[in-house]
């Protein structure tokens, strides 16, 4: 008996000590596998670039509420993970510490001067529903500069966020980006959103080609948004110049023009959509309309009052299908306000890759017109399927060096407006334009992490079968797994009893 007792404390002793062995491994090296679908746990190149490139220590003061409901505690988790990846990586030069904002006066404060946004989420406490106000974001400094992540979105690009912000602080001299100016094109403060973005990896500068002695060369990509007045042949002949010395081109143009107050579409020239055309890139004059769509108000009257109603209208089509393709990887809808089609003509020299079409359900109607917001839209009204609103084009476009335009025949995407008229960008058609600007313009890796982040896979999109098989596994499996290991057990002490039965068991 004395023997077995010491024989089990040698073992509790033994796994005791194995297991300060690992924590203490642990804590100088960092592993763990990743079995998810997307690698949402896998630390990228772009990443692992960043860290390894620091010449200066970095610290990371992660401000996230101490006592968070489940669904958020998962996040303050992740981040944690990510930043114990982040030192080890970076060989401590990436340090970090958690604060509890809401412990007392002084650290929300810290938070708030910080940059650190609080938000309300609904807990239960003692079977009563309450608001709670928590914090989960993080300030980033390296020497005397700081970049600040407000709120970590549960299921966002949270690598992407991390790894910008520190490239952002270290970058001594950032790539610069031209944004065509001087044909009625909107100005950086009208599209502030996608400004915001870019700023992160680019120093973004106004360009005017009609300017002979520029040197048009220092820009990584000249972005050409929605231009409206008629562009000269010797901006234009500037803009072959560019790419016969490699340069990429973004060009987001207007071929047709809405005007919902008259209700009338009318086509839109400006002489770029002809330079397009001889490249092969044909902005056709029509309007796409799809069964996939926005919404506009329509006022109505009823009796003495009147109100507004939303009706669906194809012309202004959400598009859902991309190619899998850095520019789109990760986007799931953007919103192209009348959009016309684009077909290519040119030669197979060139490589043109169609990144974005329309939906099953879609056609096309010629200039001009007039919108009849009351139409009552059937299937018969959308003949044609999966037309091409985005494309790349890459080759020796001009000359004989290698270049490329990202071409989408909607100008108006990525432009929110100024002052009082600014609205609110969907993130994809934010993420639409930078991305494509950082495909054509950044080598980091960093597009890849943009909307990396958690697949939505929700179980309304299952079908029933397979929804109630994953319920009942769910349900029944952990059942199955304590009834396997109760019964393994006992199998495990009847042969034990059996075997002190036999004969010369000592």
């Amino acid at each position: 008996m004395m023997k077995k007792r010491k024989s089990i404390t040698t073992q509790i002793l033994l796994i005791l000590a194995v297991l300060a062995v690992i924590n203490i491994l642990s804590g100088k090296f960092f592993f763990r596998l990743d079995f998810t679908e997307d690698e949402r746990y896998t630390l990228s190149k772009a990443s692992k670039d960043i860290l390894r490139q620091l010449e200066e220590p970095v610290t990371v003061t992660a401000y996230f509420t101490e006592e968070l409901p489940p669904d958020l505690a998962v996040t303050r988790s992740d981040f944690k993970d990510l930043l114990v990846e982040y030192a080890n990586i970076s060989k401590g030069k990436v340090l970090y510490e958690f604060v509890d904002p809401n412990k007392d006066q002084e650290s929300e404060q810290k938070a708030f001067q910080a940059g650190i946004q609080p938000v309300l989420v609904s807990t239960r406490e003692k079977d009563e529903s309450t608001q709670k106000k928590v914090f989960m974001g993080a300030l980033v400094q390296l020497g005397e500069k700081s970049e600040a992540i407000p709120f970590m979105q549960p299921g966002a690009a949270m690598e992407y966020s991390l790894s910008t912000s520190i490239k952002k602080l270290s970058v001594a001299n950032k790539p610069v980006i031209g944004l065509l100016q001087g044909h009625g094109e909107p100005s950086a403060g009208a599209m502030n959103q996608v400004m915001q973005s870019l700023a992160v990896l680019y120093q973004v500068n106004p360009v005017n080609l009609s300017d002979a002695s520029a040197d048009y060369s220092q820009y990584k990509t000249i972005a050409i948004v929605s231009p409206k007045d008629t562009i000269p042949t010797s901006d234009l002949n500037q803009l072959d110049n560019y790419l016969a010395r490699g340069g990429n081109l973004f060009i987001a143009i207007d071929r047709v023009e809405g005007d919902l107050s008259t209700a009338q579409g009318k086509p839109l020239e400006t002489g770029l959509e002809r330079w397009l055309a001889d490249k092969g890139l044909n902005v056709e004059n029509n309007f796409i309309i799809d069964a996939s769509c926005g919404s506009v108000g329509v006022q109505q009257k009823q009796g003495m009052f009147n109100f507004t109603t939303n009706v669906r209208f194809p012309y202004l089509p959400i598009i859902t299908n991309f190619e899998d393709h850095p520019i789109t990887k990760g986007l799931e809808q953007v919103l192209l306000p009348f959009v016309s089609s684009i077909t290519y003509t040119g030669g197979s020299s060139n490589v043109f890759t169609p990144i974005a079409r329309t939906s099953d359900k879609s056609g096309t109607l010629s200039t001009p017109l007039y919108f009849d917001v009351n139409k009552r839209w059937n299937d018969t009204d959308f003949p044609l399927s999966k037309l091409v609103v985005g494309a790349l084009l890459k080759g020796k476009l001009s000359g004989s060096a290698e270049s490329s335009i990202v071409l989408f025949s909607d100008g108006q995407f990525p432009v929110n407006g100024e002052g009082q008229q600014a609205q609110q960008l969907s993130p994809d058609n934010v993420s639409l334009m930078v991305n494509s600007i950082d495909f054509l313009s950044d080598d980091t890796g960093l597009i890849d992490l943009r909307t990396k982040g958690v697949t939505s896979r929700p179980l309304d999109q299952v079908e029933d079968g397979k929804k109630a098989f994953l319920k009942w596994l769910n349900f029944l499996l952990p059942i199955i797994l304590i009834l396997i290991y109760g019964i393994f057990r006992m199998q495990q002490k009847r042969s034990l009893r059996v075997k002190r039965m036999e004969q010369g068991y000592v």
